[in-house]
């Protein structure tokens, strides 16, 4: 520790800071959409819909298989040459050189979350009571409106912990966006450290800013936990 600088990482900790907007807009829309694809997901294998099912199983089964900087590696080098290979085709005009490295990233990890996000939902409608839809579906309602009237709010609240598990480990996930060239974090620490080789100070002041986003992401799902769970209680009684 003798050549540890608590000054320096004082001084530049500003500058790792300037990463969190990037952190924050990368987990926050990878977790929206992912939410959108895992709940297509999730429906196409509860409801056993020919095909997709199958097809749903496997693509969870490969992204929960493969590391996630494999993924970001494969959708930044393989989405361009999918993009031409369509415009080429297919006469398509889709933009390649136009994607920033964000936009790679979005596709990324949307694609990773909505993986897991999708068993975190299957198993919170499937805990849910079958004979609630019954029951919906014999006071005339669509089975549509019986999964947002009545399912989906209680699958929301036994769903809610892992999502926030989720969104948490997509927050430390975005450590690795800094490989396709994204300024987040870890960027920004790698960048000021490779100007003064202090590496150590730099990844010091990224662990605690890591870890506050963290911290505080992790107080709010505790609240919403805690404030539906006592709204579905009243419900119930």
């Amino acid at each position: 520790m003798a050549n540890f600088s608590l000054e320096y990482a004082i001084e530049y900790f500003p500058e790792v800071l300037k990463g969190v907007p990037a952190t924050l807009m990368v987990a926050v829309i990878s977790m929206l959409m992912g939410t959108l694809l895992g709940l297509v997901i999730a429906l196409c294998r509860m409801y056993k819909v020919p095909i997709l099912d199958k097809l749903a199983a496997l693509y969870v089964s490969f992204i929960r298989g493969t590391p996630l900087l494999v993924q970001i590696y494969v959708v930044f080098y393989g989405t361009p040459l999918l993009i031409e290979t369509l415009n080429r085709e297919w006469g398509w005009h889709l933009p390649i050189h136009d994607m920033s490295p964000l936009a790679f990233a979005f596709i990324a990890f949307t694609i990773n979350s909505s993986a897991y996000q999708s068993e975190v939902i299957r198993g919170a409608l499937i805990s849910t009571d079958s004979g609630q839809m019954e029951a919906a579906l014999s006071v005339g309602m669509t089975t549509t409106q019986g999964l947002l009237r009545i399912i989906a709010p209680q699958a929301f609240v036994v769903a809610l912990p892992n999502l926030g598990n989720i969104f948490i480990n997509l927050i430390k996930g975005t450590s690795l966006a800094f490989a396709i060239k994204v300024l987040e974090i870890m960027a920004y620490a790698k960048i000021v450290a490779g100007d003064s080789y202090r590496y150590l100070e730099m990844y010091f002041d990224a662990s605690i800013i890591y870890w506050v986003i963290c911290w505080t992401c992790e107080r709010l799902f505790a609240w919403l936990e805690n404030k539906y769970s006592r709204h579905e209680r009243r419900l119930t009684v």
